[in-house]
């Protein structure tokens, strides 16, 4: 018993021993004992931070987005975003290249190193011009949070060159604007903090800042749906009806984008008479002439036609009879631009009208050019577009492309690089050249349209109708 009380002793002995001194220890050989390994430092969470590409630039080409020197985000075109992208923080150098018309691309903005830092988002707007080099990179940084339950977030962005500062308004639908205060005033490059408001219906205006009077966009009555967590940058409205309502809203709502253009802004259209064998026309909207005397090969200017359904019809000038064209419900939406062709002919009794939609919106680095095929005596033929007249070793640009009154073909819009070239129309698989070659001397920024159609009153050779800056050089 008394053994076992001693070694109890001296173990107690030596556990206070290395309480009190727990960096030696004596017991054995009197040497101190080795400090011990430090516990090491847990490594720090690893924070993301996010961002977005905005383009914002009316005159600029579709864009990718490099980082450290790859491809990030790619084709990224006016009024689109890109979606959100995900990245640890840290310093990164960022760039934007425009893709040219060769496919090739080149940096017009940066590369800049960027300090990314955790937790944040960052709303990168490309804005400014290509042609007065004004092009830079606007940068909205804003905290990661959540949008509280029952609201929605908005930020809102003055991204227009040249524009005025404005004053920009949330209101209850229909609200007078001498009755309300803005919620922001603007100047080009500024932007809001992030505000929420209850989800719910709204209307959105923008006026110049301090008259109430100068409206510059009307989104009429719009929902702001519960969670919805936007950027909104106001863009260029690049339509013919721009003088009056010159801005275009860019919404980013995480990974979708879209444009909302003014209640008012209008589709932008023009009418063609490309039937050979008809007599002059008169184009009816709704139960009236629009356009009067209208003849073979000509064409109207643009004209704005408030958004909604028309009953259009073509008559004989001077008649209402016999009706060659009656489309009972032509939709018209806000921000079309589109050229109503009437192509077919008389005598066969195939004449119908034919919408084409195409975007004008005009590129500093190419030149856009469009063919429509609107000869119905020319059947299925070959476009080339080269860079001499001679096309006997050339291959075809467009092969095979037909008429079809009831689904007219083109070529859609093509973007060429600036310079001098010709362009040939031949019988399908043959060098039987039908039309040209014709010299053209296309410029950046440039848009050039041109319609085949018949020879006076019908059949072969066909001819051209020149639209837009071929119109101009023909005059």
């Amino acid at each position: 018993m008394n053994r076992i009380t001693q070694l109890l002793g001296v173990s107690a002995l030596a556990l206070a021993l290395a309480a009190c001194n727990s960096g030696s220890s004596f017991l054995s050989t009197g040497v101190p004992a080795p400090e011990p390994e430090p516990e090491p430092e847990p490594e720090p969470p690893v924070l993301t931070t996010q961002f977005r590409v905005h383009h914002a630039s009316a005159d600029a080409p579709a864009v990718n987005i490099t980082v450290n020197g790859e491809n990030f985000l790619e084709n990224v075109d006016y009024q689109q975003s890109s979606g959100v992208a995900s990245v640890d923080e840290g310093t990164y150098t960022v760039g934007v290249d425009a893709i040219l018309a060769t496919g090739d691309v080149a940096t017009v903005i940066g590369p800049v190193d960027l300090d990314l830092d955790g937790d944040m988002r960052y709303e990168i707007f490309a804005v400014g011009r290509v042609d007065d080099e004004s092009l830079e990179p606007l940068i909205v940084a804003n905290e990661v949070s959540d949008v509280t339950a029952g609201d929605a977030r908005i930020q809102v962005v003055h991204g227009v060159p040249g524009a005025p500062d404005v004053d920009v308004y949330l209101t209850e639908f229909d609200v007078a604007l001498e009755e309300a205060t803005p919620a922001a005033t603007l100047a080009y490059q500024e932007f809001t903090p992030q505000v929420s408001v209850a989800a719910g219906d709204y209307q959105v205006r923008v006026t110049v800042a301090g008259d109430t009077e100068a409206l510059l966009f009307d989104s009429g009555e719009i929902a702001l749906p519960d969670g919805a967590d936007l950027v909104i940058a106001a863009t260029l409205n690049i339509g013919s009806n721009s003088g009056d309502r010159p801005i275009v809203l860019l919404l980013a709502d995480g990974e979708a984008s879209s444009i909302l253009y003014s209640v008012d802004t209008g589709a932008d259209i023009r009418v063609v008479h490309a039937v050979a064998d008809a007599p002059n026309v008169d184009v009816w909207v709704d139960d009236a002439v629009a356009i009067a005397d209208l003849p073979f090969l000509g064409f109207t200017p643009y004209v704005n036609l408030p958004a909604d359904e028309y009953r259009i019809r073509v008559t004989p000038a001077g008649a209402e009879e016999p009706v060659v064209i009656d489309v009972p419900a032509l939709a018209l939406d806000n921000g079309l631009q589109a050229s109503v062709l009437a192509v077919g002919s008389l005598t066969d009794g195939t004449i119908n009208p034919a919408v084409l939609a195409f975007s004008n919106r005009r590129v500093s680095t190419e030149a856009i050019v469009r063919i429509v095929h609107a000869s119905p005596s020319a059947g299925e033929v070959d476009i080339y577009v080269t860079a001499t007249a001679d096309i006997e070793d050339a291959e075809p640009a467009f092969a095979g492309v037909d008429f079809d009154a009831e689904e007219l073909q083109t070529t859609g819009n093509v973007s060429l690089p600036p310079g001098e070239y010709y362009v040939s129309v031949t019988l399908a698989g043959t060098k039987d050249i039908a039309i040209g070659p014709v010299f053209l001397e296309l410029v950046g920024g440039g848009l050039y349209t041109a319609v085949a159609v018949d020879a006076d009153g019908g059949g072969l050779l066909p001819q051209l109708i020149l639209l837009d800056d071929l119109a101009a050089d023909d005059d």
